[in-house]
């Protein structure tokens, strides 16, 4: 048989780790694992590390600007710095464009507006608000979201768009979000003492880095961890934490886990880079929430990662105009840090190169957990039957990431400036060739949108259809 594509001489990241085998790939699918191929194209991967390509399961982008937004990450820059970094699946946040994604309306109105404009795959997750109990949760599942995403504490820096949930809207939400038997994220932060302690940072003048941090403290994050937990135990169902900073918050969630709640712990990849040391010298392109913390803290959360209490790692890529980082009140900057383009070559490097982390530990991290966790199953792992998505990465590597090298619409990072220890030289998704050191960001539109339909039998439904079906499907009446 003569395969569309064989990937040879690479060393391969199995799911029982490492090993020198050769990768056929018929139809965007792997079709064969093995040695000495007959295939149309050959990619030689001689030196190089084939890793499933990540899934970045916390992203935002900007797919409707609505005026205010039209200067922030769109569809076609973010995936493609995804594509670059060496990310072949991202999962979108339901804020950031306007407007927010919080009913089936607006999630087809993102739809429409990534349509054709898409480097990389991407799931969506549906956003819920207060108010949006009314048949919303069950519209988004419908036109098929992998999960959803609520927030005790997000930032106060522009209009509002996403709006912060009250208790009864957490504790409702999980019951909704269970009979979808998807996953319900949450940041989880205590609100009340985070504001009050930030009001009273910019009434006295304390407007740093350092004050931001301050405000944001650990306590704040592990008492609304152990309330969110707390509602998951009462409810039942399916969560996850994102973007956890303290190594107290990851103890929680691992507590709870023994305890037979159904919850996945995420942390991003600049908790586990940056600390509150360096905070003030960077200054706002840091800025995100929870905050970065101390070096401690970080200490902390390397140790619990290596002793797989962390599931998977993320970017909580968020960035925006230079102009709303370069402000003298900390506080009033945009909050979110661009990292989605380096989550493989800082986490190779970090995790891998510095640390000694299995190779099958890094890819559980970067890819089979969370495509696991919200359903992706032909994504995260390089086996048979799933897509033939690859990042190929050239170890021991160096290279100083310069701000020209970025593929966002704003071209800024804190991540710039750094020597990175390993590089991306190639992304494929599907079988495609999506990035190449030697070619860079290819110019089709290989990325399609992934949608989870509501169960299998309903794949020929149309949305309609689906969503005069929810009666049966969710046990209540029709809003």
């Amino acid at each position: 048989m003569i395969h569309d594509l064989m990937i040879t001489n690479g060393l391969v990241i199995l799911e029982n780790g490492g090993k020198y085998v050769d990768i056929a790939v018929d139809n965007g699918v792997i079709t064969q694992l093995g040695r000495q191929f007959s295939a149309r194209k050959v990619i030689d991967a001689k030196g190089l590390i084939v890793s499933p390509g990540m899934v970045d399961a916390h992203v935002h982008l900007t797919g409707m600007g609505g005026g205010l937004r039209d200067n922030f990450e769109g569809y076609q820059t973010g995936t493609s710095a995804g594509a670059k970094g060496g990310v072949t699946t991202l999962i979108e946040m339901p804020m950031n464009q306007l407007p927010a994604t919080i009913n089936g309306r607006t999630l087809l109105q993102k739809y429409n507006a990534g349509q054709n404009n898409l480097k990389v795959d991407v799931a969506s997750l549906g956003g819920i608000v207060p108010g949006s109990l009314n048949g919303e949760i069950q519209e988004m599942n419908c036109q098929g979201v992998c999960g959803y995403f609520i927030a005790t504490c997000g930032h106060r820096c522009m209009k509002a768009d996403f709006t912060n949930s009250d208790d009864h809207t957490l504790l409702e939400a999980m019951k909704q979000v269970k009979k979808t038997g998807k996953v319900l994220t949450i940041h989880a932060e205590n609100e009340a003492i985070t504001q009050m302690l930030a009001e009273r940072s910019e009434a006295s003048g304390q407007l740093s880095m350092a004050d931001f941090v301050a405000s944001r403290p650990v306590f704040a994050e592990v008492e609304e961890i152990r309330r969110v937990l707390s509602m998951a135990k009462e409810t039942g169902g399916r969560i996850s934490i994102t973007h956890v900073s303290s190594a107290e918050g990851v103890a929680e969630i691992t507590k709870a886990k023994a305890d037979g709640i159904d919850v996945t712990c995420e942390v991003c990849v600049h908790y586990l880079y940056f600390s509150k040391e360096e905070a003030d010298k960077i200054g706002s392109l840091l800025k995100c929430a929870p905050p970065i913390r101390e070096k401690g803290q970080q200490t902390g959360l390397w140790q619990r990662l290596r002793d797989g209490e962390i599931d998977y790692v993320a970017s909580d890529h968020s960035t925006c105009p230079s102009r709303l980082k370069a402000v003298k009140n900390v506080f009033q900057a945009w909050g979110g840090v661009a990292g989605l383009q380096n989550d493989v070559d800082i986490m190779f490097d970090e995790a891998v190169q510095k640390r000694k982390m299995p190779l099958k530990q890094f890819a559980r991290l970067i890819a089979s957990n969370p495509a696991d966790r919200f359903g992706l199953s032909k994504k995260g792992r390089i086996s048979i039957g799933k897509d033939a998505d690859f990042v190929l990465i050239k170890p021991n590597t160096s290279y100083i990431l310069k701000a020209d090298q970025l593929e966002y619409r704003n071209k800024i990072s804190p991540y710039v400036g750094r020597s990175i220890g390993a590089q991306v030289t190639r992304t494929i998704l599907r079988g495609h060739t999506v990035y190449s050191e030697q070619g860079g960001v290819t110019a089709p539109f290989q990325g399609q949108f992934i949608k989870k339909l509501v169960q299998s039998q309903h794949r020929n439904w149309t949305f309609k259809s689906l969503c005069d079906k929810r009666d049966t499907i969710f046990g209540q009446s029709k809003q």
